[in-house]
């Protein structure tokens, strides 16, 4: 399912229109973004919790020809499903 598949759906069900849903669905996402951004966690009980996880410098080593590199310390966005999401998706 796209985005665009998701707006309509979203907008069958409540009765809006599609240009409602997409600028609600922008500002959640931009809304995600920015607190992930200024390492907040965002918790949406029933649902799941998108935070940020710190992933230290490290060395790897390249496909092509097996040499060594450095990989430089980053941080990742993780989504972690709330158990209410876990037991629907499992059942």
């Amino acid at each position: 399912m796209n985005k665009s598949e998701i707006i309509t759906e979203i907008s069958s069900k409540t009765g809006e229109d599609k240009k409602k849903v997409e600028n609600f669905i922008e500002a959640f996402m931009g809304t995600v973004i920015n607190a992930l951004s200024q390492s907040d966690k965002v918790q949406l009980l029933g649902f799941g919790t998108f935070l940020i996880r710190h992933r230290e410098a490290r060395i790897g080593r390249s496909p092509r020809d097996g040499a060594n590199i450095q990989i430089p310390a980053s941080n990742s966005p993780v989504f972690k499903p709330g158990k209410s999401f876990k037991d629907a998706v499992n059942s």
